[in-house]
């Protein structure tokens, strides 16, 4: 049986920004997903120890209130996510997340911020894997089509229900179920191998960042730098040449 009809386990995070490397985890979904039909479930809370800003509670709903009055320690949250998340890799069960490389490096800078043992540390020091990213996969197999990149906009292309935006649990089911229905309608991505499907993302990511580099730097932006690692940085990009 193709990957997309075994076991996914979608993965979303929603924070108190738009930098990885800053930004804190308040809350946290990982839904185990077979066939499109969900069999299981975690959610998470976190303190972040931060006030969450206005623009970022706009998005998630989570206000600081809340989550200091009903949110588990940050450092708790992300050490019992990485966990899970590392069982699942360690058992060979592709991670779906949406944007991976947002969510894996935020995780990461977690892990770091609070003196726990990073992602790779508890993979005996190998890189997180296999992960499936709808957004780095859609963005290859249909790369001329025109509109938004967003998880709604996708979920729509796809026909992929979408109920609460930016509710960590409900991303990421969609997340899991977008990338059984990007594989569908493309054999040749639901052909491959979870393993080999990883390799390749790592390329079409790269390849992108590099295209989309180039053209900034044609429109202007001479010192334009598009981070092409995938699916974890756990260093800032490098400055521009």
């Amino acid at each position: 049986m193709a990957w997309h009809r075994e076991l996914l386990i979608g993965f979303d995070l929603e924070t108190t920004g738009t930098d990885p490397y800053e930004a804190r985890i308040v809350t946290g979904a990982v839904i185990e997903v077979r066939d499109g039909h969900v069999r299981g479930r975690r959610e998470w809370l976190a303190d972040p120890g931060v006030e969450i800003p206005a623009d970022a509670v706009a998005v998630h709903g989570i206000s600081s209130e809340r989550a200091s009055a009903e949110g588990r320690p940050a450092d708790r949250v992300v050490d019992a996510m990485a966990d899970v998340l590392v069982a699942y890799w360690k058992s060979g069960v592709p991670v779906v997340a949406y944007n991976a490389a947002f969510d894996l490096t935020l995780l990461s800078a977690e892990l770091r911020r609070h003196g726990l043992p990073s992602l790779r540390d508890r993979l005996g020091g190998t890189d997180p894997a296999p992960v499936i990213d709808p957004y780095t996969i859609d963005r290859w197999a249909d790369r001329y089509r025109r509109g938004k990149r967003n998880l709604e906009a996708v979920c729509a292309e796809y026909g992929v229900e979408l109920k609460s935006a930016h509710d960590a649990a409900s991303d990421a089911l969609a997340a899991a179920r977008l990338a059984g229905a990007i594989a569908v309608r493309h054999p040749k991505v639901a052909a491959l191998g979870p393993a080999e499907l990883h390799r390749r993302q790592i390329e079409w990511y790269a390849d992108w960042a590099a295209d989309f580099q180039d053209f900034l730097r044609r429109k202007g932006e001479a010192d334009a730098v598009v981070d092409g690692r995938w699916p974890l940085r756990e260093e800032k990009s490098p400055s521009p040449l």
